[in-house]
């Protein structure tokens, strides 16, 4: 099936947070999620949410570079939508009820599975940070978050030059590597 040029151009400035693209988006298919979460068993703040987790599907995906759009943008993100849905349900213990569906579906389990997968990793390396402890914390966070250089972090944590600021940096990334590595050991099967 050949893309329609219009959802690729969406897909591109959802890429590069083009607001006009995300509203567009959000127009066009908002309400399809809202209908498809109310009529089972959802409300309209459970439709904003999973909507909203869609689209950083749909974000992440396109910021990739290799995702290709292999059907109706409508319909990738009703079957992302519905599998997230259906997932919090199961989550919740409730009723699953039959779902409507559209001719088309797509197979999403694979993406929202890595999806999954990447927001564990990011809560597990969360957590290291969180036991890192200072000042490494606020060292890190200086160069990896902030940008900032390695003299403006050497001035600001009182190291005498860059060179040192940049061998601690490399002993807390060594830390942090250590902390992650063994949670991450802990919650692999």
């Amino acid at each position: 099936m050949k893309t329609d040029p219009r959802e690729i151009a969406l897909l591109e400035g959802l890429a590069k947070d083009d607001r006009q693209a995300i509203e567009t988006i959000y127009k066009q298919h908002y309400n399809m999620v809202q209908a498809l979460i109310i009529n089972n068993n959802g409300s309209a703040d459970d439709a904003r949410d999973i909507f909203q987790e869609a689209m950083i599907v749909l974000y992440e995906k396109a910021r990739s570079g290799t995702f290709e759009l292999n059907c109706l943008l409508k319909t990738y993100i009703y079957s992302v939508c519905r599998r997230l849905w259906l997932k919090r349900l199961q989550q919740q213990q409730k009723f699953v009820p039959e779902m409507d569906s559209l001719s088309e579906t797509v197979a999403v389990e694979e993406e929202l599975e890595m999806h999954g997968q990447r927001n564990t990793e990011f809560q597990m390396m969360e957590k290291a940070m969180q036991h890192l402890g200072e000042p490494c914390r606020s060292l890190l966070e200086a160069f990896y978050i902030q940008k900032r250089n390695m003299l403006d972090i050497a001035g600001h944590f009182g190291y005498t030059n860059a060179d040192n600021a940049k061998n601690q940096k490399y002993k807390c990334l060594m830390r942090l590597k250590k902390l992650f590595f063994a949670a991450y050991k802990n919650n692999t099967p």
